[in-house]
Parts: structure tokens; C-alpha cells; sequence
């Protein structure tokens, strides 16, 4: 009769020490949220405010629960709405970001006028993008682009400008061509400023969304956060479900630039 073969001590220790970094990963964060519920409830009991100004979070919880298949419904819409323009602003930001960096004269030209846009506020856009785009997709989706484009480019840019020159030097020195330079060396340093630029946009494209929404949109959750009138409960239930998805994509995010670039948190302080 066969006998089960006993687990390698090895292969257990490693499964125990994975479970234990999961663990102490996602403690901080619950722990957060946790102490960010007590808080807003805590903060309702003390001031009395009335429930339908703002409600407490059994109250919000009671609404996600009840109709769950409405709120996705929006919240899938938003999602697709953001990440559509998200993944555009990025591709477009990266592209432009290395001709910057690429050439000092441009960068120089272009860099005034980057700073001009940056400071218009891309809300007051969409009346014009409606009446130039429709009341489709298209001005929601661009106003996503507007707000993440220059966080990412800016970020694109200065990392691969900030290069240590000893690198370069020893690409040079090994008779590395100039693609082989920015490949090997210039990219892979740049990594850490261009994930940091990613995860700044990632929450603005939400709140462009979001933002698009509210101004003629015909799903979304800023079309729930505008038709919830007196209930307040359903407004915060929107609120809070964009919440959530806006950390879990900040943690995805996050993950996928751990994964990409490992050597980052060994070589930052």
C-alpha cells in the first residue's frame, strides 16, 4: 500500500513565509479602511447630522447590498470609459515623453506650452467637447486623455533624462548603438519615475470619467451620483463604490510595476 509522501520542509517554509508577506501586505490597508469607516461613522453619531445629508455607513452598505447589479452596471461603464482613456493618454504620453528626452531643443519648445495646459481646468472642456464630439464615448474619453496625459509624459521625460551618466558611459564604452542605449540602460532606469507617473494619472482618469459623466452622460456612476436627488445613501453608495475600484486598480497597478521593474525597491530609498 502506497503512503502518501510527506510535504518538504522546504516547499512548506516557503508557502508559510508567502502566506505570512500576503498577510502583513494587506493588514495596513484594511486596517486603514477600517479605521476610515470608524471615523465617518463616528463623525455622523457626534454631529447628528440628518441621514439623508449624510448617511451612516451601515446605511451605504445597505444600498450596495440591495442593488448591486445597478451600481456594477455603472461602475462597469465608468471603468471602461477610464481605462479606454487612460491607456490612450499613456501610449501618446511615453511616445512624446522620449522625443523630449530625446532632444533638447524640442523639450525646450514644447515645455512652455505643456505648462499652459497643464493649469487649464479640464472640466470646463466638456461643454465644448460635446458640442465638437457628440454625446457618445469620444468627449469622455478625451477628457480621460486631457487628465492623464501630462502627468505621464512629464514623469516619461524625467526619467529618462535622469539617467546615471556612468551607465551611458559604460553602454558607450561596450559600443552600444543609441537604440541599444535607450533599451538597456535608459528605459530600465526610468521605470521608477514612469510607474510613479502611471499611478498619479490612474485616480485622475476615474475622476475624468466621472467628471464626463455628470455633464449629459447616459450611464456611469456619475449618472447615479446625478439622479440619486435627495437620497443620499445612493450617491454615497456610488461614491464608495468608485472608491473601491480606484484602489483596486492602484493596487493592481502597483503589482504590475513590482513585477516589471523588481529591482525598484532595492535601489529607492
Amino acid at each position: 500500500m502506497n503512503r502518501p509522501t510527506p510535504p518538504t520542509p522546504g516547499l512548506a517554509s516557503a508557502a508559510t513565509a508567502r502566506l505570512r508577506t500576503v498577510v502583513a501586505g494587506a493588514c495596513p490597508p484594511v486596517l486603514g479602511v477600517a479605521g476610515l469607516v470608524a471615523v465617518w461613522w463616528a463623525a455622523v453619531e457626534v454631529s447628528g447630522v440628518a441621514d439623508y445629508v449624510v448617511p451612516p455607513p451601515f446605511a451605504v452598505a445597505a444600498v450596495i447590498r440591495d442593488q448591486p447589479g445597478y451600481l456594477f452596471h455603472h461602475a462597469a461603464v465608468t471603468l471602461t470609459t477610464a481605462m479606454a482613456g487612460y491607456t490612450l493618454a499613456a501610449g501618446t504620453a511615453v511616445m512624446l515623453g522620449t522625443v523630449l528626452a530625446m532632444s533638447r531643443p524640442l523639450a525646450r519648445a514644447l515645455t512652455p506650452t505643456l505648462l499652459v495646459l497643464s493649469v487649464l481646468p479640464k472640466p470646463a472642456l466638456v461643454p465644448v467637447l460635446i458640442i465638437a464630439l457628440g454625446f457618445g464615448t469620444g468627449p469622455k474619453i478625451v477628457l480621460v486623455w486631457l487628465m492623464c496625459f501630462l502627468p505621464i509624459a512629464l514623469a516619461t521625460a524625467t526619467g529618462l533624462t535622469a539617467t546615471p551618466a556612468d551607465l551611458v558611459e559604460l553602454a558607450r564604452s561596450l559600443t552600444a548603438s543609441r537604440w541599444q542605449t535607450f533599451v538597456k540602460v535608459r528605459l530600465p532606469a526610468a521605470l521608477p519615475h514612469l510607474c510613479s507617473g502611471l499611478r498619479i494619472a490612474l485616480p485622475l482618469a476615474l475622476i475624468g470619467a466621472v467628471v464626463s459623466e455628470l455633464f449629459g452622460g447616459l450611464a456611469g456612476l456619475g449618472v447615479v451620483i446625478q439622479n440619486a436627488g435627495t437620497r443620499a445613501d445612493m450617491a454615497f453608495a456610488a461614491i464608495t463604490v468608485l472608491a473601491a475600484m480606484s484602489t483596486a486598480m492602484y493596487g493592481l497597478l502597483t503589482a504590475a510595476c513590482a513585477r516589471a521593474a523588481p529591482w525598484i525597491r532595492h535601489t529607492t530609498a
